[in-house]
């Protein structure tokens, strides 16, 4: 296992998303920063891409607005860059089979492996066609984070015994977003898991307040939050950060 199994070593794992670029680099890299200076084990860092198939409106918004902001792949390579010169927790990206097309393969996975991110995740790419894109991330030491869904039912353990990295869960049928409760079974999807594999598991889609990752985090090896972090970016801007770092404070607290 890659690096990230770091996020894992020290209890309860807290994961936080955030979309490059919105509303600037300098904001991303100061969020991200706040986020593990208050307890983030691992960053996800979502690179914008025009049709986030999986994201809700909270995240879509964010990713209309880095594009409008003229936010690329390699501004995001080199946003990464500078983050790698003080963060020392794992980071993985976000984005859409699409933008690794278009950047090239690749070059985009020897980018990967030069910045140190340590893994990716591509909401689009089902566990049926990750061949596409299973070699070149060896070839790189990059992760392939795979998805477990409600609907994966009996895939669920197939997909758990080929897992890099960590499993991501989602907890709910649908987009990202925040959600008043959550009601599928997780118990249940969470124990196939662990009789297939050691790799940790992490629950996202809906999370966002403490009494829910708490919750999550008694089914689970960890909790990604992305909606109620992006929320904060939409809502105030370059003056996101600080409410970013109180917030993820407040989460991890709640986990521990």
């Amino acid at each position: 296992m890659s690096n990230i199994k770091k996020a894992f070593e020290n209890g309860k794992a807290f994961i936080a998303f955030i979309t490059c670029g919105d509303p600037d680099t300098d904001t991303t890299i100061s969020a991200v920063r706040e986020a593990v200076k208050n307890g983030a084990d691992l960053i996800e860092l979502g690179i914008p891409f025009s049709d986030p198939t999986a994201e809700g409106p909270v995240i879509q918004s964010a990713n209309v607005r880095a594009l409008k902001n003229g936010i690329t792949t390699d501004k995001v390579f080199n946003l990464v860059k500078v983050l790698r010169q003080d963060v020392k927790v794992p980071m993985v990206f976000m984005t859409y089979a699409n933008v690794v097309f278009s950047y090239g393969a690749e070059k985009f996975m020897n980018t990967c492996k030069e910045i140190g991110i340590d893994g990716l995740i591509l909401p689009d790419i089902p566990y049926e066609e990750k061949e596409e894109f299973n070699d070149i991330c060896h070839k790189y030491d990059v992760d392939l984070i795979s998805f477990v869904a409600p609907t994966s039912k009996n895939r669920i353990a197939m997909i758990a015994k080929e897992a890099e990295g960590f499993i991501y869960v989602v907890s709910s049928l649908g987009v990202t977003g925040k959600r008043n409760e959550i009601t599928t079974d997780l118990h249940s999807i969470v124990k196939i898991i662990r009789d297939n594999t050691k790799i940790p598991c992490a629950i996202g889609f809906g999370i966002s307040s403490p009494k829910q990752a708490k919750e999550m985090s008694n089914i689970a090896d960890g909790v990604i939050v992305g909606s109620a972090i992006v929320e904060f970016l939409g809502k105030y801007g370059k003056n996101a950060p600080t409410y970013i770092g109180s917030f993820v404070k407040e989460m991890k607290d709640s986990i521990n």
